[in-house]
């Protein structure tokens, strides 16, 4: 029989095996027929925010340019100029290309996994913004229910892993490339603060700088986008990836973990107040619940719990308490 999206699915009866049980249920979703029309609002989506994150990355480049923050002018929407001079959205494509290609292997890296286990899902959506970057990032539709705890491991980390690797050398790259501007990073009426991650390489890349003085060129900026977006996604609650993981390793501890971070996203909310609104935002449209699997007792390996380990780092390493601040506010 078929569901809505097109899938086939095969007559499978599955039961409850008393507990300590394993089971094995084949992938039972079977594509149809090909998803024309997500391919199509796939692709409109992709051009537009290339679009966007060329726009934002005309504003990173001609400010590095001039040796000035972002936004110093106070020009945070600067589509009206780009569609005026088309030929300035070439200068934004450092930082356009960079993010862009961080956030399609972070997707892809969700994508592949699903593939590997038979789950069907769509095609990366991005989702083009008049943001400072340009973006609220990109996400996959997963169109069956995972079926264990391993499966689900897998899907939620790869993403995040795969995006960060990317992200590294290119903030390598950004940092080695940077500017020295005394009082660069305080100077703008925005101001970007930057993760455990940049500090170190800041450090060891250019030890004689001051960390503050380092105006970061449009692909570190870039690169800095894709560890925000990283410690996001990896944040233990509800449906995000980092969530998926926490309900892959204890799924009986997911929801308490779920709310615990939520609660405290919102004293945070006083360093930033882009918390309180990621906060608002899990809570009405995630909530606190998890998909249930159809396979809860299979226990992970020690490789996934080490990976587990790795994840965590990761976010450590991407995650600042306050990622922008308003200059005099």
């Amino acid at each position: 029989m078929s569901d809505g999206n097109g899938y086939r699915q095969s007559p499978v009866e599955i039961t409850v095996p008393p507990v300590g049980a394993r089971i094995q249920v084949p992938p039972f979703y079977r594509s149809s027929r090909r998803d024309t029309r997500g391919a199509v609002i796939a692709a409109i989506l992709f051009v537009l925010t290339i679009f966007s994150t060329l726009a934002v990355g005309t504003e990173f480049a001609s400010a590095y340019q001039a040796g000035v923050a972002p936004f110093t002018n106070g020009r945070v929407f600067p589509y009206a100029t780009v569609i005026a001079h088309p030929a300035l959205l070439l200068t934004g494509l450092p930082f356009a290309f960079t993010l862009m290609v961080i956030l399609l292997a972070h997707e892809l890296g969700h994508f592949f996994a699903c593939r590997h286990y038979h789950i069907p899902a769509s095609f990366p959506y991005f989702v083009p913004a008049p943001t400072l970057i340009g973006t609220f990032g990109a996400f996959i539709r997963i169109r069956a229910p995972i079926f264990n705890r391993k499966a689900l491991f897998d899907v939620g980390l790869s993403g995040p892993v795969v995006g960060f690797l990317f992200a590294l050398p290119a903030l390598v790259v950004g940092i080695a490339m940077s500017k020295v501007v005394p009082g660069a990073q305080s100077q703008g009426w925005i101001v970007f603060g930057n993760p455990p991650l940049v500090k170190l390489l800041e450090s060891i890349l250019r030890p004689n700088v001051r960390q503050g003085d380092l105006l970061l060129d449009p692909v570190g900026r870039a690169a800095w986008v894709g560890l925000f977006v990283t410690a996001l996604n990896l944040l233990p609650v509800s449906q995000l990836d980092g969530g998926h993981v926490v309900y892959a390793v204890a799924p009986d501890k997911h929801r308490y973990i779920s709310l615990a971070v939520i609660l405290a996203l919102v004293p945070m909310g006083y360093l930033w107040s882009g918390w309180l609104l990621w906060a608002a935002l899990l809570l009405v449209f995630l909530g606190l619940r998890h998909p249930p699997l159809l396979d809860y007792w299979e226990p992970l390996d020690e490789k996934r719990k080490f990976w587990a380990f790795i994840g965590l780092v990761i976010f450590l390493l991407c995650f600042t308490p306050i990622p922008l601040a308003f200059h005099g506010a």
